[in-house]
């Protein structure tokens, strides 16, 4: 008998402080017991967009082999765009309804190209509302925003509910 493959979850976020400025990104990686922290930043200028980007994209890049992966963002621009308007991008030539260039194209590009690697399923949750691995995406961000040069992007000191939230599919 087969064993089926056992799922990888990732938890990513972005920050970006100020915006457009130096920015940052974070992820949790858990395969059964085993956990990885991941961050990185950007110098230059950039924007919470290309981190919340950047962020799925290093994740992915950082499994050795093919994956069944549940991944998690509290960013609706990455959930839709991978979910809905990659597809229509696509087929129009990186081009927008309105026939507009899409921005952060080169970063959508990774992303796809990352996805078509593992066997992807998208989740959307609610920012800052608790949620541990979340939570630890988000200071990671923002630790890679510090380490950049910002001024460590929305993980602040703010007072944040203990209480967790589910997941909802993309």
């Amino acid at each position: 008998m087969t064993e089926a493959p056992q799922v990888v979850e990732i938890f990513t976020d972005g920050s970006c402080a100020p915006n457009p400025g130096p920015g940052g990104w974070g992820a949790v990686l858990r395969y059964g017991e085993h956990e990885r922290e991941l961050h990185g930043g950007d110098p230059g200028t950039t924007t919470n967009n290309r981190m919340e980007l950047t962020a799925p994209i290093r994740a992915l890049d950082a499994l050795t082999r093919h994956s069944v992966v549940r991944l998690h963002t509290d960013s609706t621009y990455v959930r839709n765009g991978i979910t809905q308007w990659l597809p229509r991008w696509k087929t129009r030539g990186w081009r927008t309804a309105a026939g507009e260039p899409v921005k952060n194209d080169d970063l959508w590009r990774e992303l796809d190209a990352a996805v078509r690697r593992h066997d992807v399923t998208w989740f959307w949750v609610k920012g800052h509302a608790g949620h541990p691995e979340n939570e630890r995406a988000d200071r990671l961000a923002a630790q890679g925003c510090a380490e950049a040069g910002g001024g460590g992007g929305a993980a602040g000191p703010r007072s944040r509910a203990k209480r967790t939230r589910r997941s909802t599919p993309a």
